[in-house]
């Protein structure tokens, strides 16, 4: 059994994002719960919420416990890129592309 939760349209870059959440994929919950609470980083804060939603699931709508838990799965993808512009030198015009995310964890009962 398996319980997953997902937040899109984030708006934060995927590339960053990753770096954080590689740093949780295959842990248990309350590891991987401690590992985001002492990152600095905006993408940490995003991605533990969507593990406490996760967790929240699995425990309400399966009824798993949560000191079995771990996350089984968890990836970003990319989500629509907001175009804006921004004035350059000389009367120029740069674009300014403000990227998102779509984060989505899976946490499962481990089996031991």
């Amino acid at each position: 059994m398996e319980a997953r939760a997902t937040a899109n349209t984030v708006l934060t870059a995927p590339i960053k994002s990753r770096l954080v959440i590689d740093l949780i994929r295959g842990k248990k919950v309350s590891e991987a719960e401690n590992i985001l609470n002492n990152l600095n980083k905006k993408s940490a804060r995003l991605i533990k919420k969507v593990l406490i939603s996760a967790v929240a699931n699995a425990e309400n709508n399966l009824g798993l416990d949560k000191e079995k838990l771990y996350v089984k799965e968890c990836f970003i993808n990319e989500g629509p890129v907001l175009k804006r512009i921004r004035f350059g030198s000389r009367s120029h015009i740069d674009r300014h592309d403000k990227r998102t995310s779509h984060i989505t964890v899976v946490v499962s009962e481990s089996t031991k």
